[in-house]
């Protein structure tokens, strides 16, 4: 199980806690230090569309009026932490963010 996110932040902290609970082998993938090629951020558009923008965060709103009409993978690329975390890869399918039914999809 992979959760791509970032260090500071408190959901995707206390989702690997959850999971590593309820007894997943967790790997974190920081996409910040860490940042994800072209193919893999392709994939988690292709897989979330849009809804992998979090639109409501203060790196979205600090956008240029030129990345903020721009496609979900220039704004990954250019800013990583705008991505809605955390993103959960498990045993080839994928969840986003950290509420109940993802929770329950997972087993926590």
């Amino acid at each position: 199980m992979i959760v791509y996110g970032i260090s500071t932040c408190d959901t995707t902290k206390k989702a690997i806690k959850a999971l590593e609970r309820a007894g997943h082998a967790v790997s974190f993938r920081d996409v910040r230090s860490d940042p994800m090629t072209s193919a893999e951020i392709d994939r988690l558009v292709t897989e979330f569309g849009d809804r992998l923008i979090n639109k409501q965060s203060t790196t979205y709103r600090g956008f240029s009026d030129f990345l903020r009409v721009s496609d979900p993978e220039a704004q990954i690329a250019a800013q990583p932490s705008v991505m809605k975390r955390p993103v959960i890869e498990h045993e080839g399918k994928f969840w986003l963010g950290w509420d109940a039914p993802v929770q329950t999809a997972l087993g926590v």
